[in-house]
């Protein structure tokens, strides 16, 4: 099993293939890292690619991520034993009020395939919880909004990181189906990402 195998079946969404793929690499003596980057974050880039292209949907980017996953899920203790460096720490959560959580889940599955330690928050997040992601060492926190009614959430969080004295030292990204650009500047957010595969790239963008 080579790595462009593992990388055509994460793309293709083949999750028993993509964990048989990166067991029979290890085995084979490949580095854990080397399989990350040139098979599993290699194909999430693609995937990404393709759905910025309109060649790939939401169901397509679901399939890969979670293909992705199963094999990441196997690699973990190997890149942990490694000492492999992450790109970067965030945290993800719907905000309060908000139980939305496929586009959430969805960006979070495609940060981590971008080789991000990715916190995974929940729904109905409290402005305190993000703030406690912010102390215990996330770079960035992204918050997911579905509704209008609850992006005023995505504001009084920003307002709480401010009144927290921790503000300057994390990166706000937000998005969902009613925000927009205009209203990610309008609120004081560092960045707003359309959708999940233009998350992974803005996220990069933040931490660089």
């Amino acid at each position: 099993m080579n790595l462009m195998d593992i990388y055509q079946n994460v793309i293709d969404g083949q999750a028993s293939e993509v964990e048989s793929g990166v067991k029979a690499a290890l085995a084979a003596g490949i580095d854990a890292e080397e399989i990350l980057n040139k098979a599993l974050i290699a194909a999430m880039n693609e995937v990404g690619q393709r759905f910025e292209a309109g060649d790939f949907f939401v169901p397509e980017m679901l399939v890969a991520a979670r293909a992705m996953q199963s094999g990441l899920k196997y690699l973990k203790p190997y890149l942990a034993k490694a000492d492999v460096k992450t790109a970067g720490k965030i945290a993800i959560g719907t905000v309060k009020g908000d139980l939305h959580d496929i586009g959430k889940n969805l960006v979070a599955m495609m940060l981590e395939g971008a080789g991000f330690e990715v916190v995974d928050l929940g729904v109905d997040v409290a402005p305190e919880t993000f703030i406690n992601a912010v102390k215990n060492g996330a770079q960035i926190i992204g918050m997911s909004a579905l509704l209008t009614t609850t992006m005023v959430s995505m504001e009084s969080t920003i307002q709480a990181l401010k009144a927290a004295g921790l503000r300057d030292k994390v990166k706000v990204m937000i998005g969902g189906a009613p925000v927009t650009q205009e209203y990610a500047s309008r609120i004081g957010a560092d960045a707003f990402a359309p959708e999940a595969s233009s998350a992974t790239r803005v996220a990069r963008q933040l931490v660089a």
